[in-house]
């Protein structure tokens, strides 16, 4: 009884444990799909931005472009030349003709880029009356800078997407080994439930059979004192005829240990 008591509690616990480890599954489950949406909603964020990245790559490889066919024409030893010699004399006819084909030149390849209004005000630099080409340089060189620190801004927030996209990868997966753990600790519990009530039950018809056993020992004991009681009882009447007669041969053999009846 005992035993069944210890095991009926060892039952209780276990049911207690399965039902912890039920909300443990649960809550994980919970927690894996509020993870998985937000690395869908991470993977169609980075996706957005990977193509960002790519068209702002793209517009910037045109412009980069377009800066380093403009700075060449800029710098070319003719175009050089011709500023150098943009005097007021007699041939600055000429010579502002050549300048205006260098600035035509530079700004038909400032035009074949679209998209950023700082190539717009070096281009309407260019259209100017009175236009200093080193500063336009200077504003170009500034330009080319400035694209190298956005493209790596950018590099540097693709890096974090990823990294974190890797991080949630991570932890799905380890989410993933937690049910997988607890779904196995489950069924050991399950299992070890049921032999507990295998047990249980081997133990309680052991106990109706111990019990049937001790029914028919008693009843096997109140025969046997039945039985007894009816041989003493026989014992007693025979001890007492034997003494009648012994009484009676007494009266013939020794009348002396004669005993005359009351």
């Amino acid at each position: 009884t005992k035993e069944i008591e210890a095991k009926t509690a060892r039952v209780g616990e276990l049911g207690v444990q399965l039902v912890q480890q039920k909300e443990d599954i649960d809550d994980t489950l919970k927690q894996l799909k509020e993870d998985e949406a937000f690395l869908k909603d991470l993977e169609k964020n980075c996706e957005t931005k990977d193509e960002e990245h790519a068209a702002n790559k793209k517009l910037r490889a045109q412009e980069l472009l377009a800066l380093a066919d403009t700075i060449k024409i800029l710098n070319d030893d003719d175009a050089l030349e011709l500023f150098k010699k943009t005097l007021p004399t007699p041939s600055l006819l000429q010579l502002a003709a050549t300048g205006k084909s260098v600035k035509a030149s530079a700004l038909s390849v400032l035009q074949t880029s679209k998209g950023d209004f700082r190539l717009n005000l070096i281009a309407l630099a260019l259209k100017g009356k009175k236009v200093s080409f080193e500063k336009v340089i200077g504003m170009i060189d500034e330009m080319v800078v400035l694209l190298g620190k956005e493209q790596t801004t950018d590099d540097d927030k693709k890096e974090h997407c990823e990294t974190t996209i890797d991080q949630t990868e991570d932890k799905v997966k380890e989410l993933e080994l937690s049910i997988s753990d607890l779904e196995k600790a489950i069924a050991d519990e399950k299992e070890g439930i049921a032999t507990l009530t295998d047990e249980i039950q081997a133990l309680e018809d052991g106990i109706k059979a111990l019990d049937k056993q001790v029914a028919e020992a008693t009843e096997q004991r109140k025969e046997e004192h039945a039985e007894s009681v009816e041989i003493i009882t026989n014992d007693g009447a025979a001890k007492e005829l034997i003494g009648f007669a012994k009484n009676r041969l007494n009266k013939f053999y020794n009348p002396k240990l004669y005993k005359p009846p009351p």
